[in-house]
């Protein structure tokens, strides 16, 4: 690679391989960060030099690989993206929603359970591979489902507050085929609601919110 070349890094995961046990085992964050969030970098770094790539993030390089319908340069920046942000999206502390942000989890859902089943059931119902988000649009805050590398940034004016990857490989050494399971602890157990009210406070305020590491 030229200096000119961005080679994007794997961000470490923000707390330790066993912190977030027993509701996701040390043996599924070192198989999935280590194996998995690792091969989508190194994949994507491969293909930026290969095909003389330039960006200054991650996430230009994933808007305009879905521009230009360049399948395999989308698919492994947007999944480096959504890990990253997945696990951004959980904590070992447990936390709860507070203040602004749970005010609008109230306006849009009812409460905070209400929320929960919304979640879950959007991530059981979803088939096959993918992610269950909680975001902002438009002000407003609704909870989706993407497919496969599927993100919702790619949509002007959306902003992420939480991920989860429903991916079978994020939770199958701990939860077999369990779905349901899985989202609901990790609802309750595992969500950074901390992070989602910075998240939800950038997208109230029009400022930028989390973004990949940028390349090196």
């Amino acid at each position: 690679m030229t200096d000119q070349t961005p080679t994007f890094e794997l961000p470490p995961l923000p707390y330790g391989h066993a912190d977030l046990a027993p509701v996701l085992s040390e043996e599924t964050l070192q198989v999935h960060h280590g194996k998995h969030h690792a091969r989508y970098v190194t994949v994507l770094n491969g293909f930026i030099a290969d095909k003389g790539l330039t960006a200054t993030s991650i996430e230009q390089v994933t808007k305009d690989a879905h521009t230009r319908g360049d399948k395999p340069v989308f698919n492994n920046a947007a999944q480096a993206w959504n890990h990253a942000f997945f696990w951004e999206s959980m904590s070992p502390t447990a936390t709860a929603p507070a203040g602004a942000l749970l005010e609008a989890i109230n306006a849009a859902f009812g409460s905070v359970e209400e929320l929960k089943k919304r979640f879950v059931a959007e991530g059981v119902g979803h088939f096959g591979s993918g992610w269950a988000w909680l975001i902002v649009r438009g002000g407003k805050l609704e909870v989706v489902s993407t497919h496969d590398a599927g993100l919702p940034i790619l949509e002007d004016g959306v902003t992420a507050l939480l991920a989860c990857d429903v991916w079978e490989h994020a939770y199958y050494i701990d939860y077999r085929q369990d779905r349901p399971t899985w989202l609901g602890n990790w609802f309750d157990k595992l969500a950074n609601w901390d992070f989602a009210a910075k998240q939800f406070a950038a997208a109230v305020d029009g400022s930028e919110g989390w973004r990949y590491p940028a390349p090196k």
